[in-house]
């Protein structure tokens, strides 16, 4: 059962954090609604999480891997390597600034009502893409667009607001086109996920050992989360330019309404709309 749990969740992982839909606010909702199925992650579940967004960064790192490569040799020529760092110092200011305040609201509360801000998002998304349509985009990130997609990405951290999604308004108000706004949107997430994995790892294992981070049930999610992410990227990548984000936007709405529901009326363990005590 808990190899299931595994592989859903690491499914759930990979799609969600590259489709603008929200990879935190999907894996609360799916550990809760499995839970009613008693579907558990095994071992420790910091150790699990910490697993699935390394799947995502595997796949980040494989569809990517001429980029990484070419920045890494070339750093002063290629600025990508300098614009990630400088798109990453927004959520990292956040994050210093509020973080046990926002490990509260991963307790799920604010849950739906974040939800519904990443439709608005996408909505914002589509209508001012529309509204450029004939008009000159940037093809190329500056530092004033990584700094933007940088803010957008501090927003993101509340659960159940995208970080692809709110990355990818940034891109749009500072002026690229789509397919370069979701190019760099995906790139941002590596620094972010490294991150991540260097402080909650060192948790998992000074808490619970190694072996919590090389389990089977973290491998499985892991190799899914890889194999989803890639695909998820590649999906987005290619249809980027011509897809329609009202569709993601009445998608990621519903799921707000239903999660409001089920926090209004207690179910599958949904904690109330309501700020915890501080």
């Amino acid at each position: 059962m808990n190899v299931i749990f595994s592989a859903l969740m690491g499914i759930v992982q990979g799609l969600s954090e590259f489709l603008p839909i929200s990879s935190s606010g999907h894996l609360i909702v799916a550990e809760k609604l499995l839970g009613l199925l008693g579907y558990q992650p095994g071992g420790s579940a910091i150790a699990f999480y910490v697993m699935l967004h390394m799947g995502t960064l595997i796949a980040v790192a494989i569809v990517f891997w001429k980029d990484w490569i070419d920045m890494l040799l070339h750093p002063v020529k290629n600025r990508t390597l300098l614009l990630l760092f400088i798109a990453s110092l927004p959520a990292l200011f956040v994050k210093v600034l509020l973080g046990d305040h926002l490990d509260k609201l991963f307790e799920g509360w604010f849950l739906g009502i974040s939800f519904l801000i990443t439709a608005l998002f996408l909505v914002v998304v589509e209508v001012l893409d529309r509204k450029n349509a004939g008009k000159a985009q940037k093809d190329e990130v500056n530092i004033n667009s990584a700094l933007i997609m940088g803010g957008f990405q501090g927003i993101a951290l509340l659960p159940g607001v995208s970080r692809s999604g709110s990355t990818l308004l940034g891109g749009i108000i500072s002026g690229l086109n789509r397919r370069t706004a979701a190019k760099f949107s995906f790139m941002m997430s590596a620094p972010a996920i490294l991150g991540s994995f260097i402080v909650e790892g060192k948790d998992a294992v000074e808490q619970f050992g190694v072996k919590s981070l090389f389990n089977l049930e973290t491998m499985i999610g892991l190799l899914l989360a890889a194999v989803s992410g890639y695909l998820a990227i590649r999906y987005m990548l290619k249809l980027i330019e011509r897809i329609s984000f009202f569709k993601f936007a009445l998608y990621v709405a519903l799921v707000g309404i239903l999660v409001i529901i089920l926090q209004l009326t207690g179910t599958a363990g949904f904690p109330p709309i309501q700020p915890p005590a501080v």
